[in-house]
């Protein structure tokens, strides 16, 4: 058992977790040493966690709604709430959501959830609040392994390429946190960002120059290399729907010991955190995470580096909070940029990739502004 002073210097260096961290006895409401923001522990802690899943609920049921209604030819919410519950082939309305739009929000569903956990899982294993998949190289891999496939081996199903989205995101994974852990400083958040970037160039090059020696590869690649859930049929869906699912149970698998990484490995490892079976599980849900999510609608960016930050707002550091509550709201931002991208151009598209790049940019610049102003 830890002494007063240890628990009592525990609570002054890490407030802000409380008895939700690791769910220990030695730091909780009922300690001898009275926690600084003790509410955290009582229903003052849940209720704004609570308010933000249920919010978060309400307003992706909406968006899906929306979602199904809006487009080149708008059709009214009961007429969507019939062709899914009483599906008629004979009618035109009922076939565009059944058959067009339907495809394309569920793989939003699926996609948005996959970009934003991926981003919350490696921000945690990595301590670096800047990272994401976007940012440092995975969705580069991917797309860049895809090219290869489709470019390099003819092949153009997603049964086919799915693999080597896998392989891109686990080897660039590796290879960023490989570069950027050189040096006697290890692995900063600035330096794994400027090899992210650095291998996001060299690959996203050598990808344009296969796919420009190759038209039939150009011609599959252009509009998936921008990033969007448009023209995407069921199959997709189904295929990817397996490797996300089991995606997000490793990654809910993996929030209690990140919370325990997130702390540092010294302090981890002294509260009995197994450091490596944590970031081995976080590499394992990354990689099946942005790999089937690059795979099937293309690189979108920013979704995973967004979501998390906002979610923090009012879960706290707690992982087992942050994860869940990512799975609601990232959906609900690609979602939202695809509607917005169809409005935009109407009757014609945005890309939905095009739509999170104009919003997450300049949010990217105020976390870099914010991160230099404390010392980074």
């Amino acid at each position: 058992m830890p002494s007063t002073f240890s628990r009592y210097m525990w609570h002054r260096q890490v407030p802000d977790y409380g008895g939700w961290l690791l769910g220990t006895r030695a730091v909780t409401c009922m300690s001898t040493v009275v926690p600084t923001h003790q509410e955290k522990c009582g229903l003052a802690g849940i209720m704004p966690r609570l308010f933000g899943l249920v919010a978060g609920l309400v307003l992706l049921g909406a968006m899906t709604l929306i979602s199904l209604s809006i487009g080149a030819r708008p059709i009214a919410i009961l007429t969507v709430l019939e062709a899914l519950f009483t599906y008629d082939t004979h009618l035109a309305e009922h076939i565009i959501v059944h058959d067009y739009r339907l495809p394309r929000t569920l793989l939003g569903l699926l996609c948005g959830a996959a970009f934003g956990v991926s981003g919350a899982l490696i921000q945690a294993a990595t301590r670096n609040t800047l990272a994401d998949p976007g940012l440092l190289g995975v969705n580069a891999g991917t797309a860049f392994f895809v090219t290869l496939a489709v470019g390099m081996l003819g092949l153009y199903s997603i049964d086919s390429y799915l693999w080597f989205a896998f392989l891109g995101a686990i080897t660039v994974t590796l290879a960023v946190y490989a570069l950027g852990a050189v040096g006697s400083d290890g692995a900063t958040p600035v330096r794994m960002v400027l090899a992210g970037v650095a291998l996001s160039a060299v690959l996203g090059g050598i990808g344009s120059a296969i796919t420009l020696l190759d038209p039939q590869a150009f011609d599959s690649m252009r509009f998936w290399s921008i990033g969007s859930i448009a023209g995407r049929d069921m199959e997709i869906v189904t295929t990817v729907a397996p490797f996300i699912g089991a995606g997000l149970l490793i990654a809910l698998t993996a929030a209690r010991p990140l919370n325990a990484v997130a702390l540092g490995d010294d302090l981890a490892r002294s509260l009995g955190a197994n450091i490596l079976s944590a970031r081995t599980m976080t590499v394992i849900a990354v990689t099946l995470l942005a790999g089937a999510g690059t795979a099937a609608c293309g690189p979108v960016g920013f979704v995973g580096l967004m979501v998390p930050h906002v979610v923090r707002w009012f879960t706290g550091p707690d992982q087992r909070w942050i994860i869940p509550t990512t799975m609601i709201y990232a959906p609900l931002l690609l979602l939202a940029a695809d509607v917005a991208g169809r409005l935009i151009l109407y009757p014609g598209e945005l890309e939905a990739g095009i739509v999170t790049a104009f919003i997450g940019a300049p949010v990217l610049i105020l976390l870099v502004r914010r991160k230099k102003a404390s010392g980074l």
